[in-house]
């Protein structure tokens, strides 16, 4: 299998993914849906209110000039949860958005928790 066609093979499986979660996860005011998404460079990241259709917070690396590691997407997870907490939001519910939970997807919610956010 050519390497593009394997490229877009993954980015299929990630989308089918993708679906699944969003049917199954649903954010309000006080509980916002928080998504991620990854690049090969840079991880960005929105706390969601899908009752009203409006983002809370964001943040993101490439604002912070932080590559996509996990040591760097917990400064990330710091940043977020210090804004959520501003704003009286204690738990989230966390979408992957089609992505496996390891690596720096996994350490961004563990950097949530630590902070103080449950997810």
């Amino acid at each position: 299998m050519s390497r593009a066609k394997e490229i877009k093979r993954k980015n299929l499986l990630r989308i089918k993914r993708k679906r699944r979660i969003k049917d199954s996860v649903l954010g309000t005011e006080q509980t916002p849906r928080v998504s991620v998404f990854k690049s090969n460079k840079y991880f960005y990241v929105q706390a969601i209110d899908d009752t009203n259709g409006n983002t809370i917070a964001q943040a993101n690396g490439k604002d912070m000039n932080l590559k996509a590691t996990k040591e760097n997407v917990k400064k990330i997870a710091q940043s977020l949860a210090e804004v959520l907490k501003s704003k009286d939001v204690e738990s989230i519910k966390f979408d992957r958005n089609g992505y496996l939970y390891h690596g720096v997807v996994a350490s961004f919610a563990d950097g949530l928790r630590e902070n103080g956010i449950k997810v």
